[in-house]
Formats: C-alpha cells, structure tokens, sequence
C-alpha cells in the first residue's frame, strides 16, 4: 500500500516469543537436576566458542519471575520454552525430582497469571546422558524412554498448558549431533545410522502424543517444530513455483535436513516418496504398526524459519538454486536475510500436509551491545522482523492458515557450540551481572503487538 501501512493480522493471530532450557536456565546442578549431553559437550575442549557452557547460562532459573515481567511488559501473548527432562527425570526413567516439576509448575503459573499462553516444548535437545549412555537414540527403547517422561510431564502440568510440541529440529539434534558432530553428543555417524534414529524419534513424537491426549486434562493443542528447510521461487511464474515446490519437498542421500523424510510419516502415515527415491536401502522398514504409532493427530505444524534458498526453474523444470549477489544481506551468524521464506516455507507446507502453521522460531543474531545512552539499538532487528513479517502476511493473504509467531528470541543466550557469541535477543543479557536491558527492538516489537502488525 502506499501509505505503508497493511490489513492487520486477526485479532486471535498469537503473538509471541520463543526459548530453551538449556539455552537460559542455567542452575546446571542445582536442585537435583541431572546431567544431559550438552553438559558433557560443553566440558570438552574444543566444542564450544571459546569454551562456554550453560552452566549459568542467563540464570532465569532463579530469575524466572522478573522475566515474565518482562514479557508482560512486552505485550507477549505466548510465550514458547522447553523443559528441561533431566531436571525432571535426573537419570532420564525413574526417580522425579520434584524440586524441578515446582520449578516449572511456577513458571506456568506465573506466565498464567501474567495473562500469558504457555506453549510447552518436550524436547529442545538436552538428552539425559545417563540414557546417553545405554545408547540415546540408538537403541530400541528410546520411544518408550521419551513417552514415560511426556506422561509424567502430562499429568503434573496438562491440567494448566494446553498448547504442546514434541519435538524442536530433529534435522539438528540428529543431523548436526549424530551426523556432523558439531553438536552434543557430537558423534560423526554415517546416514544409514542418523535415519534409524530418525525413525525412533518419529516413535516417540507419536508416543508422546499419545501420552499427552490421554495424561492433560486441559484441552487444547499439539504439533511439533522442525526445521524449514524453505527453497522459494525467484519469481511468482508457474514454472518457478512449481520447481520450488520440489526441492522444498526433495531429499538427498547425504544428509538429512528436509522436511518430507519427517514430516510425512508423522502427519500422513507414510514413508515419503521422495525419502525412499533419495535413501533406498539405507531407509529402516517402516512397518505399518510403526506408521500407525507415529501419525497421531496434530493440530499444528511449527515452522522454524531463518532462511531460505531462491530457486528458478530451467529448461526441463528442475529448480536451479540462484546465486545471491555480493552484499546480500547477512546475520552475524553468516545467513542470508531472505524474508520470502516467511511466504513460502508456511505455504508448501499448508499445501502438503493440510495442518495450520505457527511460526514457532524466526530472528537473527545480529552484534549488540549497550550503548553509551544505556540503550541497545538494533535496528537490523527490526527491519529484519518487520520485513519477514511482512512475507508472513503475504502467506496469510495466499490462503494459509498462519495462527501465530514466536521471535527468536525473547533474550540473548547459550547459542549452543557458538556459545554466546550470537545475540538473538529481544532483550540484551550482560552474562556477567545479568542485566536485562530490553533493545530497541523490544520497543517496536511491543507497538507491533498491541497495532497486531497493522504498521508494518
């Protein structure tokens, strides 16, 4: 328009932001709370920039209090975080610690009382070393492990949250764990190795789903959150679109960052063609009791969304990735500011598999500081928001049922093996003396809110 200004998003459009256990709770060994592989990752040398942990992490732990206020001052209508599953379960079965169930019973009630929708996250990668070391992932019991914890999980809190994930980037705590190693457990396994734990975590999201239907007494709503792994048109012709949707859809035989080898056994009970031309025979066997076990009904489909890559159809309508210029726009973090993703990643996944779509991760890590005045100016923040959002509205005007979207992220935090060198943050964290200091885009982000996108 040319005023600049747009419709703005329904009035039950949820607007939120998003965290981590691991990434802000710190109280590593307080209170009974066990071990998980990302402590061990980060005492070994060399994992992690310039060996930090989140052993203190951003202490919200202790400080959980003054930062729902801080959301509440924020306008925040939901906030996403995890739990932490061995502050629960230290040794991952067995034994509950209840000084962690009261932590997180705290949490929700004070995010309930401040007007706030909690928005439950099983797991976002901390896996309990001691089950580590029978095996994690690996071994055959592993869905059963993971449906125990969601059912004690469910029974403790699914009278007060209604909103669930399962699961946060399974593409990364087995791809970039298990494949790479450049997370914890920071193994290098071959593909063949990464798809059989593939399909145990399948078991345990459709286990877990099934444990929360039967354990909450609260209604309400369960999806999961994997990766967007987006490939968009460089233009809106026919050919492009359509050769987008394939590689937004394809797989490849060396690695497992897509979104159909996951997502269709979980949603639409079958192994994806793509899955099965791209791996052959390095695919486990999905019998029909596993695929009936995973595809539990969802009521959402999370979308974590960064980047994308722009692709253009050739000659014989296959997608052609295309270069970006020198200058393309980059986050600290070295990605490519691409807010067309935010249109098309939601819309090729509506498309497929049919489930409304929350945003349940999008930002950038950008380099803030507190500046002279006491203030943190970010202004690549929201522009970057601002224009991401923007696309976001785009899918919604294209037909795609869009229900919310969590920034990444509230606060600055443990950025895995980067430590904290990247700053996502809507609010600066000083590690040191944990300050919070919210930024300027913390400002802008709570007119955003209270406007519901209109002055975009």
């Amino acid at each position: 328009m040319s005023s600049g200004r747009q419709r703005p998003f329904p009035a039950d459009f949820l607007w939120g932001a998003a965290t981590a256990a691991y990434q802000i709770e710190g109280a590593w060994k307080e209170d009974g709370r066990g071990p998980s592989v990302w402590d061990r990752f980060c005492a070994t040398p060399g994992k992690v920039w310039e060996g930090h942990t989140g052993r203190t992490a951003c202490d919200h732990y202790h400080r959980s209090g003054d930062d729902i206020r801080l959301m509440k001052e924020l306008g925040l209508q939901a906030y996403r975080f995890s739990l932490s599953w061995t502050r629960l379960l230290p040794r991952g079965r067995g034994r509950v610690n209840a000084r962690g169930l009261d932590f997180y019973e705290r949490l929700v009630d004070g995010l309930l009382g401040a007007g706030i929708r909690p928005f439950c996250t099983l797991f976002h990668w901390d896996y309990p070393t001691v089950l580590f070391d029978q095996g994690g992932w690996a071994h055959r019991d592993s869905p059963a492990w993971f449906a125990d914890y969601a059912s004690l999980v469910a029974r403790r809190l699914g009278d007060r949250i209604g909103d669930w994930m399962t699961f946060n980037e399974p593409q990364c705590f087995i791809g970039l764990g298990h494949g790479d190693g450049m997370h914890a457990p920071g193994l290098r396994l071959p593909v063949r190795e990464q798809l059989k734990m593939a399909r145990h975590v399948q078991l345990a999201h459709g286990l877990a789903v099934s444990a929360l239907r039967s354990g909450c007494t609260k209604p309400g709503r369960i999806g999961w959150a994997p990766v967007g792994v987006v490939h968009y048109p460089l233009t809106s012709k026919p050919a492009d679109v359509k050769a987008a949707r394939r590689a937004h859809d394809a797989c490849h035989r060396d690695h497992l960052f897509n979104n159909t080898l996951w997502s269709d056994p979980v949603i639409l009970g079958r192994v994806a063609p793509e899955a099965r031309r791209a791996y052959g025979k390095l695919l486990p066997r999905y019998s029909e009791a596993d695929l009936r076990i995973m595809a539990q009904p969802l009521e959402f489909y999370g979308l974590n969304i960064y980047q994308g890559t722009p692709v253009k159809a050739d000659a014989r309508g296959r997608a052609v990735p295309v270069p970006f210029p020198p200058g393309n726009p980059r986050t600290s973090f070295q990605w490519n500011v691409t807010p067309p993703a935010l249109r098309w990643g939601p819309r090729f996944i509506h498309e497929r598999y049919g489930l409304p779509v929350f945003i349940t991760e999008n930002g950038l890590s950008n380099p803030d500081w507190v500046a002279q005045d006491g203030k943190v100016h970010d202004p690549q923040r929201i522009d970057f928001t601002g224009k991401y959002l923007r696309e976001l509205r785009r899918a919604m005007d294209d037909g795609v049922p869009v229900r919310g979207y969590f920034h990444w992220s509230l606060m600055d935090n443990f950025e895995w093996a980067e430590g904290y060198k990247q700053r996502f943050g809507l609010i600066h964290v000083n590690y040191e003396t944990q300050r919070r200091t919210p930024k300027d885009s913390y400002h802008w982000y709570r007119r955003v809110i209270r406007g519901r996108g209109a002055a975009l």
